[in-house]
């Protein structure tokens, strides 16, 4: 019996990517980088910053060791820790700016809840970060659990990760409902973990996949 609808947070409810890009279109001039090739430096940025996070998933560098790592690699400077600070500062406060939930984030948070489940979050962010995240998109009153990857053992798409939330919610995987956008994370990870899995596609980038939605509007839609 389904108990408990588990959503991620970035991209998922929370436009993380639209948030990166207009920040970046912000900063980048204050580098003294033209725009000219605008879409091949926010590639180059999300890809460092994927890897840098993985990093830290492993537990191979800290959460601000990872900010350093993406300002050094992407600048292709030997920044001291300071500096690197100081320059992923620039960034940050026009990310943090620039955070909004998807329209369809609400109703669908509210229709769980309303069908009498639970609603829950898992991320691989920092929890910290990501709190303060929910609270400036007004996401966060409509979540019950909130479970960042710094409170488990390891982040998604590890099995461990998704054990854990599940005896942090007290409830079997079994009745845990994953909706998220990573292919890894969101959907085959929480599967072999023996939760169940709809993965969102928003950007019709995965058509094989036989049990994904295109908005959260088809969540639970007829409850």
């Amino acid at each position: 019996m389904l108990k408990v609808v588990l959503f991620d947070l970035d991209d998922t409810l929370v436009d993380q990517e639209g948030a990166s890009r207009a920040a970046l279109l912000d900063w980048l001039p204050e580098l003294g980088l033209h725009l000219d090739d605008l879409d091949e430096l926010v590639a180059a940025w999300l890809t460092i910053a994927e890897d840098a996070y993985a990093r830290y998933q492993r537990r191979e560098i800290t959460f601000q060791d990872q900010r350093r790592v993406r300002v050094r690699e992407f600048l292709g400077a030997d920044a001291t820790d300071d500096e690197a600070d100081e320059l992923f500062t620039g960034y940050l406060s026009r990310y943090e700016r620039a955070w909004i939930a998807f329209d369809d984030a609400v109703p669908a948070l509210r229709r769980v809840r309303d069908a009498g489940l639970v609603v829950a979050l898992l991320t691989n962010g920092d929890s910290v970060h990501q709190r303060r995240k929910l609270d400036r998109t007004g996401l966060a009153e409509h979540l019950d659990v909130v479970v960042a990857s710094d409170d488990l053992p390891a982040g998604k798409p590890d099995p461990r990760a998704y054990a854990a939330t599940c005896e942090i919610l007290g409830v079997a995987p079994g009745d845990v409902l994953m909706v998220g956008n990573d292919l890894e994370k969101d959907f085959h990870g929480p599967l072999d973990a023996g939760l169940g899995a709809v993965l969102l596609d928003r950007h019709d980038r995965y058509p094989d996949v036989a049990d994904r939605i295109r908005t959260l509007g088809e969540v639970l839609p007829g409850a």
